[in-house]
């Protein structure tokens, strides 16, 4: 049996398989920060896009926030991928690509 997934649903399953150690800044939502002591800090990423800051300054907003909260110690550091801005990116490389195949 097969079950019917949406556009959306596939690029997610394909994001979440993918072992990623750089990820493109335009393609985060937000970082989110699990510290030593139990508490997290997260920077969202798109509510900074949406006040009008560009890739440098939220650059420096995150350098900025890792800077104090190192001294409270990383535990864990998580991305959460923007599924939509990954699929248009993507997405037309690999219908280009496929399109040459057929």
């Amino acid at each position: 049996m097969d079950i019917a997934y949406s556009k959306l649903e596939k690029w997610k399953m394909i994001i979440d398989s993918i072992d990623q150690e750089m990820i493109p800044i335009d393609c985060v939502k937000k970082v989110v920060f699990k510290l030593t002591n139990g508490k997290q800090k997260t920077i969202n990423f798109n509510t900074l896009r949406k006040q009008g800051l560009d890739i440098e300054d939220i650059e420096v907003v995150v350098n900025k926030n890792m800077s104090t909260i190192t001294d409270k110690g990383i535990e864990k550091l998580d991305f959460v991928v923007d599924v939509n801005a990954v699929a248009a990116r993507i997405e037309p490389l690999t219908k280009r690509y496929l399109d040459k195949w057929k």
